[in-house]
């Protein structure tokens, strides 16, 4: 989508971060935009933002994880705007634990937000942008965790989500190629979020929120700005990028990952030759 001014789109996780900095990016681009978070009460102030940039603003109060209301939502912004060209599947959480020492609960609602809400986001907006015939965009917010884990962070549960969003992705780019509606996995580093406090929200389906929350990481603390994100993301929209990285730097742990997958083959190879076939 090269012209996106005057388009509408719906971002979740909105409220903050880099949800909110990718609507502030799409509001100053002339784009009309639907705010979605869980933090109902938080959207007030987004949404004044955005209207201090001359946008048409929407606030929808929604958990990601419940496929009913991300529906609800749909239905409620093609009401409101009639149609929808980008959406930003955002919202997501992280919790700072072994990956052993994961619960049943905390495992659902990883899951539940950071991967069922990218799917039930595709599901519910994906047959509106399809149905108004004038091309779109989806942006699935991954991370650099979902290209590969680094050791002592303690996010393996969150890297198992953000993995499958990025698989989610690329399987979502194949089948809608040629179609007129773009696709993009955004894998940020570390970006100035207050993310690790994510489960003061958590609903009490999934377990109570927890009385201590985990400090928020020194390089979380300095990292990018969310508009910063939102810019990528903007330019990744109009060049049909399919890859949104924000942070060259972290090109290393990718690299060092893949070497790894490489040994793997050839050690297959070895394995291969000794058997003779």
């Amino acid at each position: 989508m090269k012209d996106i001014k005057g388009k509408v789109a719906v971002v979740t996780g909105a409220a903050s971060g880099i949800g909110l900095g990718m609507a502030r990016a799409f509001a100053s681009e002339g784009m009309s935009v639907a705010l979605c978070d869980i933090r109902a009460d938080k959207l007030d102030e987004a949404a004044r933002q955005l209207r201090e940039l001359g946008a048409r603003t929407m606030q929808i109060g929604v958990d990601v994880s419940d496929r009913a209301a991300v529906e609800r939502a749909a239905a409620a912004v093609e009401a409101e705007f009639g149609r929808v060209h980008v959406l930003a599947n955002n919202a997501g959480v992280a919790l700072k634990s072994a990956i052993s020492d994961v619960t049943n609960d905390e495992w659902d609602w990883v899951i539940g937000v950071n991967l069922y809400g990218v799917i039930h986001g595709a599901q519910a907006f994906l047959p509106r942008i399809r149905k108004h015939g004038e091309g779109g965009h989806i942006v699935n917010t991954s991370s650099i965790g979902g290209f590969q884990v680094r050791e002592g962070r303690q996010t393996g549960a969150y890297s198992t989500t953000k993995f499958g969003v990025a698989a989610f992705s690329e399987a979502l780019r194949n089948d809608l190629r040629g179609t007129g509606i773009g696709v993009s996995v955004l894998a940020p580093a570390a970006v100035n979020t207050a993310i690790y406090q994510a489960a003061a929200n958590r609903p009490e389906r999934f377990g109570k929120p927890p009385t201590v929350l985990p400090e928020t990481p020194e390089d979380i603390r300095n990292g990018m700005h969310p508009d910063d994100v939102g810019r990528r993301v903007v330019a990744g929209i109009r060049d049909d990028d399919f890859y949104l990285f924000t942070h060259p730097e972290s090109r290393g742990w990718v690299e060092e990952r893949h070497r790894a997958i490489m040994d793997g083959f050839d050690a297959a190879e070895r394995w291969r030759t000794e058997l003779g076939r």
